[in-house]
């Protein structure tokens, strides 16, 4: 697509579930856990998400997938 600020068909999107946590000190931590992919629609007005678990809060987090760097 020409213009900048638009999707393309094949961005993939990884779908989250995030529960927050206190480490042993106090602090703050986070567990990520994938549990599904969104693609947009053509149109870029909606997703299509396909989820393999549902979260306990109902809340999901929907971030563009990044693929694992090769180390």
């Amino acid at each position: 697509m020409d213009d900048k600020n638009s999707t393309p068909a094949k961005t993939r999107f990884d779908v989250f579930v995030v529960e927050n946590w206190k480490d042993a000190e106090g602090g703050d931590q986070a567990n990520w856990i994938r549990v599904g992919v969104a693609f947009p629609h053509k149109d870029r007005k909606g997703f299509n998400i396909e989820v393999n678990a549902l979260p306990v809060s109902g809340k999901f987090v929907i971030r563009e997938h990044e693929p694992k760097s090769k180390a």
